[in-house]
């Protein structure tokens, strides 16, 4: 069973966009792209979240070990 996308309020999303993302374990070359991308942004943290969340949210299904490691990164 697939996990399911955390809620835009779950602080997992603000770790990620405060730098946690390059700790993330990935082979999938999107979310490689946008940890990046990530990275590299001056968008304030809150934008980056968003982001970030709606990206994993469209991806879920593809996502599910990137997704089950993000609660705890």
């Amino acid at each position: 069973m697939a996990t399911p996308t955390p809620p835009l309020s779950h602080p997992c999303w603000l770790r990620l966009a405060n730098g946690s993302f390059s700790r993330l374990q990935t082979q999938h070359l999107g979310t490689q792209l946008m940890a990046k991308r990530m990275e590299r942004s001056t968008a304030p943290a809150a934008a980056k979240a968003a982001e970030i969340q709606q990206f994993f949210a469209k991806w879920e299904r593809v996502l599910v070990a990137e997704l089950a490691q993000i609660t705890s990164l």
